[in-house]
């Protein structure tokens, strides 16, 4: 315990991932420090409650994909509880034709959609016995064409691609903003295949909590974000940290500029555009690499109603192909799975805009975004007249970043860095993962790690 108190480590970043690094090297007993930008914890997660509605800006949800984020939450059980969303809205629409269609989740309901042709139905059969491919660079959209047809990537998945990436399926690699898709192919031959021998292999009481499901937080996610928070020690944080500025030593040791005392390890979970300026001492060639990344612009509209008077919203929500031609990406009907988030009679939207496709919306001011959005979820929602009792705009210049063909260069270039400055980690979206549950799966690792090596 004494060599880990001696080892001080700086977090760069209190966002979901520096948070978590930084819980999980306290539980392991090393002295830990977060530097923050901002003048609050949390990066973009924060909620907000007002005129009966509870809502967020940034992620408004998770997926239960990694055991480590079902852990996160047992760990903080007396300061936070884990909300799954209710089961009975689970059901996903696409936008086709003018009208909301349920994405089918069986048999029955595949054969007899009209999001998918009859050929793509029938060439659904041979996709169990089509080789893998030898392309380590492929798009997700070259992949899907191959695999399953040109209806299932136009109305399956480039509407999840915008829901999840706000991105084109055309430019992202599938190994790198996927790779589960890429491994079962891979490692089993085919989707199909790979995921009914994936079921029936044996699973550990952990691999259990990766149950795919829902989640947020009772209350709003900002609870998880107050939960850490107070169990990292409101001391181990300093905030308003703007001018930010790494130095490295021979000797091995980092110095937080304008903060006296030296760090073995720094751990940086911020943007790549951001890295140039926090680590003046990292080779720009390198540092070039990691900074092709490109960011989706997304803005967010969040839309309360004290009494919802449009279609039945008993679902997650809907997304819309690119093809359709509309101007919202999707819409997340978050009161119909979480509790307390709007009036008993009422209905809490959230309104997503713009992506790589439409990056001019993020320039939109606040009547355009407005007008986009009255003409658009009038329209797709059944409403006679838009009257909301709640709105709220909220813009993200680097909301998502896009594992696209750079991503190759950028990995090596991280590797590279690391290997020559011992005790540097780069971390956070710039790799791993771009999910709630990815980013508290890489935290949990890095400190797992660190600890590991002692």
């Amino acid at each position: 315990m004494k060599n880990k108190q001696a080892k001080k480590i700086a977090v760069i970043g209190a966002g979901l991932t520096g948070l978590t690094t930084a819980f999980y090297l306290k539980k392991h007993g090393f002295n830990v420090h977060i530097f923050e930008k901002s003048d609050r914890p949390g990066g973009v997660i924060q909620t907000h409650t007002e005129n009966g509605f509870t809502f967020e800006s940034g992620p408004n949800t998770g997926s239960m994909t990694r055991p480590e984020a079902a852990e996160l939450f047992e760990d903080l059980k007396d300061d936070c509880t884990l909300e799954i969303a209710d089961e009975s809205a689970k059901a996903r629409w696409i936008w086709l034709n003018n009208k909301w269609h349920t994405i089918p989740s069986g048999l029955f309901g595949g054969i007899t959609t009209p999001l998918f042709s009859f050929a793509d139905k029938l060439r659904l059969l041979g996709e169990p016995f089509r080789k893998p491919g030898t392309n380590p660079e492929e798009t997700i959209a070259d992949l899907v064409r191959r695999r399953m047809g040109k209806t299932f990537l136009r109305n399956a998945v480039d509407p999840f691609i915008s829901g999840v990436y706000s991105g084109d399926p055309e430019k992202l690699v599938t190994q790198y903003a996927i790779p589960k898709l890429w491994t079962l192919e891979q490692n089993y031959g085919s989707f199909i295949g790979g995921t009914i021998k994936k079921a029936k292999e044996p699973k550990t009481e952990r691999d259990l909590k990766a149950s795919k499901e829902v989640y947020s937080a009772e209350g709003g996610l900002e609870n998880l974000v107050k939960a850490l928070v107070k169990n990292i020690g409101e001391e181990n944080i300093s905030l308003n940290c703007k001018e930010l500025s790494i130095l490295n030593s021979e000797n091995e040791q980092y110095t937080v500029e304008g903060h006296e005392q030296k760090f073995s390890q720094v751990i940086s979970t911020v943007g790549a555009y951001s890295l140039a300026k926090l680590f003046p001492f990292l080779p720009e060639a390198k540092v070039a690499k990691i900074n092709q990344l490109e960011y989706a612009k997304v803005t967010q509209v969040s839309l309360g109603f004290k009494t919802w008077e449009g279609i039945p919203i008993r679902s997650f929500g809907g997304l819309v192909p690119s093809q359709e031609k509309r101007d919202v990406l999707g819409i997340l009907l978050l009161s119909s799975f979480l509790k307390k988030r709007a009036p008993k009679e009422g209905a809490l939207l959230s309104v997503f805009l713009g992506g790589v496709r439409k990056p001019q919306i993020a320039d939109f001011n606040d009547d355009e975004v407005m007008q986009l959005v009255k003409n658009e979820v009038t329209v797709m929602m059944g409403l006679k007249e838009f009257k909301p009792d709640l709105i709220k705009i909220f813009r993200y210049q680097h909301a998502i970043p896009q594992y696209s063909f750079e991503s190759k260069q950028k990995l090596e270039a991280i590797s590279d860095l690391e290997k020559k400055f011992p005790g540097l980690v780069l971390a956070g979206n710039i790799r791993d993962g771009i999910g709630m549950s990815d980013r508290i799966k890489q935290g949990r690792n890095i400190a797992d790690q660190i600890a590991a090596q002692e």
